[in-house]
């Protein structure tokens, strides 16, 4: 599999690994829990903790169809994740916001991802860890 990896270029490498990494923790938060969120729908719950977007805004940042946006949302929904109500200042807008138990699994699912990336800092070292975030976090001049 390394080798593999030592093929690809930097986009392909963090495709690949951003990919494995929402699928892990995908999978970690399904296995301990019963109610079952994709990898979409945590995107979606990410835009919308302490915020009250409107759905356009959730479409463009999640960068997926409008369908799709309401159909993620209308799943959360009814799983009692987040409600969904008039804007303030346009009637036609809907926003969002979590509710109560939203906001908790929101907050266990980021504990689920510091786990992970303690994990991977073990593996790779505190020192190396914070240089991926330190250029991954960097201006790259590619940003739109």
């Amino acid at each position: 599999m390394c080798s593999q990896l030592e093929e690809l270029g930097v986009l392909d490498l963090l495709s690949k690994r951003h990919m494995n990494l929402r699928k892990k923790v995908e999978r970690m938060w399904n296995a301990a829990h019963e109610i079952k969120i994709s990898n979409s729908e945590w995107y979606v719950i990410s835009y919308t903790y302490k915020q009250q977007p409107t759905i356009a805004t959730i479409t463009k940042k999640v960068d997926i169809t409008r369908q799709a946006t309401h159909k993620l949302i209308k799943g959360l929904e009814q799983k009692g994740v987040l409600e969904i109500h008039n804007a303030l200042h346009n009637k036609k807008d809907k926003c969002v916001t979590l509710t109560s138990y939203g906001a908790s699994i929101y907050k266990e699912y980021t504990k689920i991802k510091n786990e992970l990336e303690s994990d991977i800092s073990h593996h790779i070292g505190k020192e190396q860890l914070q240089l991926l975030k330190a250029i991954i976090s960097s201006d790259w001049g590619i940003e739109d």
